[in-house]
């Protein structure tokens, strides 16, 4: 998660995508720009309602926007990152997360979509994460 540049808690590296990419390319630019993160996206996790205070515009009647969320896995932090000057990241639990999240909308986003996402990959049968060998 980084800090919020305009209030108290943290958020999710968000933004709008350009017309000349796709939503999937807008979230890894996103992560990127907001976190200096790289990696690969792993699952869509939905899309989620939220109003907007700043942008009230043709793509976001009565200041109402629509989030893709995707899980991303990180391969590289970057020492540097284009918005390093007014962001922080923090690594945190969910448990931590949920409880720091600046909107319930992103609350939402991490409980149920990503809760959802990874206890589905803890439970295939020999992946690392869920704690089961094979024999």
């Amino acid at each position: 998660m980084i800090n919020s540049t305009s209030g108290p808690g943290l958020l999710f590296p968000k933004g709008g995508w350009e017309n000349d990419e796709t939503v999937e390319q807008a979230a890894k630019r996103e992560a990127l720009e907001e976190a200096g993160v790289r990696g690969d996206l792993m699952d869509f996790l939905g899309y989620y309602h939220f109003k907007s205070k700043t942008h009230q515009d043709e793509f976001c009647p009565e200041s109402r926007c629509k989030a893709a969320m995707f899980a991303l896995h990180v391969k590289e932090e970057l020492n540097s990152w284009p918005e390093q000057s007014t962001r922080q990241r923090r690594w945190l639990t969910i448990t931590e997360a949920a409880e720091q999240c600046r909107h319930p909308w992103m609350r939402a986003a991490l409980m149920d979509g990503f809760s959802k996402w990874l206890e589905s990959i803890k439970s295939e049968e020999g992946h690392p994460c869920s704690g089961s060998t094979s024999s």
